[in-house]
């Protein structure tokens, strides 16, 4: 496993080496509560959006984490972020999660894609045995999102984390594994084939 910043491009999203010079643009789509509803950090400020970067970057240096920003390629448009993260060499596996996408670019195939790129660069390339997704037990969204992209759920860990709220979570873990990369490649590639359609109005 090769764990260096790289480029993953698709046909409507990029997804590409996320760094402090992402910031600004960050905060143009990013500074909106409703993102966070469900994460364990709330980003209210510059601040708060240049900590969640310098997070992400000490975690690449320590070699467990490979944080992107998620690019609309049509336009250029920074729309949010996402990660590896939780890279374990020695057992080939690593957990896709830390994504955020702008409300005006859900619904559309920026995820979809997203998450297509990283599977297949995690089981092409880094030949990885297994990839983990988790999230909020409570994520109704992103639990039947998980599902449609073939993910198996695997278990409710109960009073896994403190959210910054101060409420006490329950995580869902979800997996795909090696031998099922396969099928759930042509699950992804069947749904990328529908025409991507863009709102600027697009609710969540």
């Amino acid at each position: 496993m090769n764990i260096e910043p790289i480029v993953l491009e698709g046909k409507y999203v990029r997804l590409e080496p996320l760094g402090h010079h992402h910031v600004p643009a960050l905060c143009k789509v990013g500074l909106d509560p409703e993102l966070w509803q469900w994460t364990m950090t709330l980003i209210k400020s510059v601040e708060d959006m240049n900590d969640y970067v310098e997070t992400a970057l000490k975690w690449q240096a320590e070699g467990t984490a490979l944080p992107f920003a998620t690019v609309e390629r049509s336009s250029g448009t920074v729309v949010g972020s996402t990660r590896f993260a939780n890279i374990d060499r020695t057992h080939r596996r690593a957990e896709i999660g830390w994504t955020w996408i702008a409300r005006p670019w859900q619904r559309t195939a920026i995820n979809t894609e997203a998450k297509f790129l990283m599977l297949r660069h995690a089981f092409e390339m880094w030949r990885c045995i297994r990839v983990e997704l988790k999230t909020d037990a409570l994520n109704e969204r992103s639990r039947r999102a998980m599902l449609r992209i073939g993910a198996k759920e695997e278990g409710t860990l109960r009073n896994h984390m403190i959210a910054s709220s101060g409420r006490v979570r329950d995580t869902v873990y979800y997996s795909i594994l090696d031998s099922e990369w396969p099928d759930v490649k042509k699950r992804l590639e069947l749904k990328l084939v529908r025409p991507y359609v863009h709102s600027s109005s697009s609710p969540q």
